[in-house]
């Protein structure tokens, strides 16, 4: 590494020779490579942007200058330039740096950040701020083509365009965001923001600016030089931006020299570059959905290094199967994805029922209140979106869903802790922010055959309701071929015990049995209940296990405030049953990142945790080991 071992901040990088720049950039995308091969992560976006990161750092003052980037799928190379080069190795691993924005990690994130489209609007606030002080720095926001579909960037693009305010957006267009580019907004970019319709476009510039004679030349040169066109940004005109572009996002030389040319601009610029996801390896720029964000892969070969086989099928295929078999059987089934049909395991029912199925796109709101619509019409739809990003639609599923009783069913992914995307994808509040509204039956399964069954019930379902599973593996319980409905509101004793109860939910089920089993290692008999709703509650269950004693403990792998614990507390209080309840569940802060079976450990919400805990609260002591 002839640059990069000699970059510790971007100071150092500005030290170096335009003529450098991109050996620096190759040097990136190298070691890049070689981390995420190591470690898996975001390799296709950060390989993509690297010419990109190198040219704002170098041109701009950072930290002074402000750098916001969107998502941070594409931000590896601007943690290795700003210091961070080192902790890549151990990026998105327990006690390592994150895989997005972290502003506590470094004064170069200006803004944190892990879901789409909060680049423009973050980045307009801080000019605002700037303007306020009467101070000087410039604030640049680097945004991917996907995340600029979303809604709240067009919200940022008009107000910064009202505003009027010193402000650059750097529109990162590779033609993908994870998935595919879906929408009519989307096919428009695709369609003009490409370096096709640039050179179709050449000719008509340079033919319109002619008919100005002098002021025609002058233009004509500035475009010659900077190598930008003035078509077809009429859409970001329109909004108050000036346009520049687009421009090749891979020519570093030329990169320089636009941000030099409009870093001094007045009022809301945006800079269009065109770029390739995965630059600079062939098999991730032939398949950028495979390379996206891969596992441990060998970088010669280009081929993925498999683990240990899973010992069961994830939760997300056994949805995606389940909601085709129930599809087959009722024409009414309709499926929606909010660009994340992989993601989600919606695609199996993409490829098997295409007419029926809809994928909108980044806006979660616009999902679910578009499922509303269908159900009005005597549509049973399925929104199947991840519990983290689910919070983005928390007005819809009130306002349009719930207030008129839809039948729309909200299948939540990754339900709970989802591991090394940490703290921006754990989905730990669902729970909470759904019990409390009326009409909503809240239910998680406690397996995957407990899964297909469940959703069996929330179609059947003439009613709201939200069936929420985790991230990865199942326990590998056979699957019944059969699936059932079954009792609303009711859960299942799994094991009986005379000194204290865990009532658990979702996949807290399984580590309590195995808990109970190292109780009873102990002396201590532990009973365990499957409770399988958190809305409606199985009180009659409850009330059951305190005639056995009064010593309950609940289990959930969501925030404790408002959560599952406390909707057992609230059934205990309205019966007026005294009773010694703890909880156990997310404690009231933001749970970091690192492999599922670590962060459980840490809270102590694996077997091994639950026991000891339960034990401490009872005055006893839990042999240490696992569970049989």
């Amino acid at each position: 590494m002839e640059y990069l071992s000699k970059i510790e901040s971007p100071k150092d990088l500005r030290a170096l020779p335009p003529q450098s720049l991109p050996a620096v950039a190759a040097e990136l995308r190298a070691w890049i490579l070689e981390c995420v091969s190591q470690i898996g992560g975001h390799l296709g976006s950060s390989l993509g942007a690297a010419e990109i990161t190198t040219a704002l750092h170098y041109v701009f003052d950072t930290p002074k200058d402000k750098i916001v980037w969107d998502t941070g799928h594409q931000t590896y190379g601007h943690k290795i330039l700003t210091g961070r080069r080192e902790a890549l190795k151990r990026i998105r691993q327990l006690d390592g740096i994150s895989g997005f924005l972290k502003r506590d990690e470094s004064e170069y994130d200006a803004f944190g950040a892990g879901h789409a489209s909060t680049a423009i609007s973050a980045a307009t606030g801080m000019a605002a701020a700037r303007d306020f002080k009467r101070e000087k720095f410039k604030v640049v926001a680097v945004v991917s083509d996907g995340c600029i579909t979303g809604g709240e960037s067009y919200e940022g693009l008009t107000n910064a365009g009202q505003l009027q305010t010193d402000i650059i957006v750097v529109l990162n267009d590779n033609q993908m965001f994870i998935s595919n580019k879906v929408g009519a907004m989307s096919t428009f970019l695709t369609r003009l923001l490409t370096l096709g319709a640039v050179r179709d476009a050449g000719a008509e510039v340079k033919k319109f600016l002619a008919r100005f004679k002098f002021w025609g030349a002058v233009l004509t040169r500035v475009a010659k030089r900077t190598r930008v066109l003035l078509f077809p940004g009429m859409l970001f005109e329109e909004m108050g931006f000036q346009y520049f572009g687009p421009v090749d996002g891979h020519d570093l030389p030329n990169l320089v020299e636009v941000f030099r040319h409009i870093k001094n601009l007045q009022g809301p610029v945006l800079v269009h570059c065109v770029t390739k996801k995965g630059k600079g390896y062939e098999a991730a720029e032939q398949d950028p959905l495979t390379w996206h964000g891969p596992g441990k892969f060998d970088v010669k070969q280009a081929k993925m290094l498999k683990g240990d086989k899973p010992a069961a099928p994830s939760y997300t295929s056994v949805f995606g199967k389940t909601l085709v078999k129930l599809a087959e059987e009722d024409p009414r089934v309709v499926a929606i994805s909010a660009a994340m049909p992989e993601g989600t395991g919606t695609d199996l029912f993409r490829d098997r029922f295409p007419k029926r199925f809809f994928d909108v796109g980044l806006a979660e709101p616009h999902a679910v209140t578009f499922a509303c619509g269908l159900a009005c019409e005597g549509y049973r739809p399925v929104v199947a979106i991840y519990s983290s990003f689910l919070q983005r639609a928390y007005d819809q599923i009130e306002h349009d869903v719930c207030l008129q009783k839809l039948p729309v069913v909200l299948a939540i992914d990754r339900g709970g802790l989802v591991g090394s995307d940490g703290p921006t994808h754990h989905g730990v509040f669902d729970y909470s922010f759904l019990r409390m509204i009326p009409y909503m039956t809240v239910m998680a399964p406690a397996d995957e055959n407990e899964l297909q069954h469940m959703l069996k019930t929330a179609l059947a379902m003439n009613a709201p309701v939200s069936l929420r599973y985790p991230r990865g593996e199942g326990t590998g319980v056979k699957l019944d071929a059969v699936m059932e409905t079954i009792p609303v509101g009711k859960g299942v004793r799994l094991r009986d015990g005379h000194d204290v109860t865990l009532a658990a939910i979702g996949n807290r089920v399984a580590p309590a049995l195995a808990a109970a089993k190292l109780l009873e290692a102990s002396g201590i008999s532990a009973g365990v209940l499957n409770m399988r709703f958190v809305k409606p509650m199985d009180r009659d269950l409850l009330l059951q296990a305190l005639e056995k004693s009064d010593r309950l403990v609940t289990v959930e792998d969501n925030v404790i405030q408002g959560g599952f614990g406390s909707a057992v507390l609230e059934a205990l209080a309205d019966a007026r049953r005294p009773a010694q309840v703890l909880r156990l569940g997310i404690p009231d802060q933001f749970v970091p990142h690192g492999t599922m079976d670590q962060l459980y450990a840490q809270l102590g919400l694996d077997a091994q945790g639950i026991a000891r805990r339960t034990a401490d609260w009872l005055g006893a002591k839990v042999p240490s080991g696992t569970a049989a």
